[in-house]
């Protein structure tokens, strides 16, 4: 069941209510709730309330709080994506991905290899945005990612500790997946860095072992972009939680 978020001013008197907004055409008109139906709700500090609506109007939702929990559904460490900016439908999936495997921020960077004009791009950040919301909702997160400006590559990577960046690369490899984590520094920001299509550039691998950047491999298989992500995530927080 997809939860909703809901602002505290929302919740009153053990009842839940909506007036007009994104939330409330989403659940009346797209979902098509009715009333008796149970629905959840989630606010910023991640508490989760489980609610049955007893009345809907054009413009107000009304249900009553049954349960309220403690969401647990999310990572307990700080997990961001610098991701080269990908096709349309391969960008939307990558975000979607990343989002349902608990990353807490995306950084879209340009690469060498971009394939995305610069003109193309254009308003792109905001559709991204109602991607990640999107699946916030479907994969119930307790807390909702965001989405960084568009820069370049390097210029990104350069602002995290360098212990702490990850770089998923399909060739020239300097570290395992289980060694790269021996040094990292568990309570800051950790970057795991993906190509575009074409892979990163000679002159980036050159950039990358400059600056002694953890260069590592996903397996022998060549996966498509989006996929690359979900699993390299996938992979770095199975160890992390292990930790």
């Amino acid at each position: 069941m997809p939860h909703f978020l809901v602002q505290k001013e929302e919740i009153k008197n053990n009842y839940i209510e909506l007036s007009t907004n994104d939330n409330l055409f989403h659940i009346t008109s797209v979902l098509r709730f009715k009333t008796g139906e149970k629905i959840k709700f989630i606010d910023e500090d991640k508490n989760l309330y489980l609610c049955e609506i007893e009345e809907i109007k054009k413009n107000f939702l009304k249900a009553k709080i049954i349960e309220k929990t403690k969401s647990e559904r999310f990572l307990k460490f700080n997990i961001s994506l610098v991701q080269s900016i990908l096709a349309n439908d391969a960008q939307n999936l990558a975000i979607a991905n990343a989002v349902q495997c608990g990353i807490k921020k995306i950084y879209p960077v340009i690469s060498d290899n971009t394939s995305i004009s610069q003109k193309a791009l254009k308003g792109k950040k905001e559709k991204w945005q109602k991607v990640m919301i999107e699946n916030f909702k479907q994969c119930e997160r307790a807390d909702i990612a965001i989405i960084d400006d568009i820069k370049p590559l390097r210029e990104v990577i350069s602002g995290f500790k360098k212990e702490n960046v990850l770089i998923f690369a399909e060739k020239y490899e300097n570290t395992t997946l289980n060694n790269c984590l021996q040094d990292i520094d568990i309570n800051s920001e950790i970057a795991l860095v993906t190509g575009p299509e074409g892979g990163f550039s000679e002159e980036e691998f050159k950039f990358f072992n400059e600056n002694k950047f953890k260069l590592i491999t996903l397996g022998k298989m060549i996966l498509k972009a989006p996929n690359a992500i979900t699993s390299g995530i996938a992979n770095i927080v199975s160890r992390l939680d292990e930790c």
